[in-house]
């Protein structure tokens, strides 16, 4: 069996699913293809992260979809539309949240290309926030998320309204090529766009943001912005920005472009970056301590 050097990524990102019961005790780390040709079926019931599609040692009948969830690419799939935006409707006999200043809502969006093969619990990165399909209306051509107050703090989905367009990517399975990098679609913050600039056929876009994400990009590193995996070309911490360009194929492809100075676009840093400070941070305490 060919190498699946996409889902091994996944694993030893999502380390959980090496976890007692999930794999042979007796199967090696490596390589990957080797336990996926092991004759001793995975059991997929406890899996956060799915390796779609089903293999067959689980299950060949399509009542047995795994939902797809929590790694993307950043490469964009479609630009869909929000069809409505608003509160979820409200519970049969009443009860339901504790209410509060920022209710959770619904979003409808409309897609034409991410309904195939989509089902209730896959998440799709919707501007870079990984959200979870609770409802697929084939006739109206839509997909129905549910956004968490913190989602709407954290993120700008807050901000959109129907008629509004948003970049799309389903998440990551075996088959997918990496195109981009690591994205998780859990948004870090917002930025605000500070500067168009053309050059030849290219765009310059230049993104004010604040410290926190700022210390974790560098030149060259990659970032997310509305979902979409950027290059980043310079940092400066000192103003608090940093920009990177865009090439004729990805204006055409995602929403950045048509945006406008000081709308603001979800960041989320690379997540290999955050392990990193996480890290020295820990090894600089501990050292620390041990020289007091």
């Amino acid at each position: 069996m060919a190498p699946l050097p996409t889902a091994a990524a996944a694993v030893r990102c999502h380390p959980h699913i090496l976890r007692r019961g999930l794999l042979p005790a007796s199967s090696p780390l490596l390589p990957f293809a080797s336990r996926m040709a092991s004759s001793t079926p995975l059991r997929a019931q406890p899996l956060r992260f799915s390796l779609s599609p089903v293999p067959k040692s689980i299950s060949s009948s399509s009542a047995s979809h795994i939902p797809v969830r929590y790694l993307f690419t950043g490469i964009v799939e479609e630009v869909g539309r929000v069809r409505r935006i608003g509160p979820p409707p409200t519970p049969t006999g009443g009860g339901g949240g504790s209410g509060g200043d920022a209710p959770g809502v619904d979003l409808e969006v409309e897609t034409k290309n991410l309904l195939a093969g989509t089902q209730l619990g896959d998440s799709i990165a919707v501007d870079g926030t990984c959200l979870t399909v609770a409802a697929i209306d084939t006739a109206a051509s839509t997909l129905t998320f549910g956004v968490a107050p913190e989602t709407l703090r954290c993120t700008s989905l807050g901000e959109r309204v129907a008629g509004d367009d948003v970049n799309l990517e389903r998440a990551l399975t075996p088959a997918s090529r990496m195109g981009g990098h690591f994205v998780q679609g859990h948004v870090d913050g917002t930025g605000e766009i500070a500067a168009f600039r053309p050059e030849g056929d290219s765009i310059w876009v230049t993104v004010r943001a604040p410290p926190e994400i700022l210390s974790l990009l560098v030149p060259k590193g990659f970032v997310a912005v509305d979902g979409t995996s950027l290059t980043v070309v310079n940092v400066n911490e000192e103003e608090g920005w940093f920009d990177f360009m865009l090439v004729r194929y990805t204006q055409d492809n995602v929403v950045l472009p048509r945006k406008k100075v000081g709308d603001k676009v979800n960041l989320e840093a690379d997540i290999l970056g955050k392990y990193v400070v996480k890290l020295l941070a820990g090894r600089l305490e501990a050292t620390s301590k041990a020289n007091s």
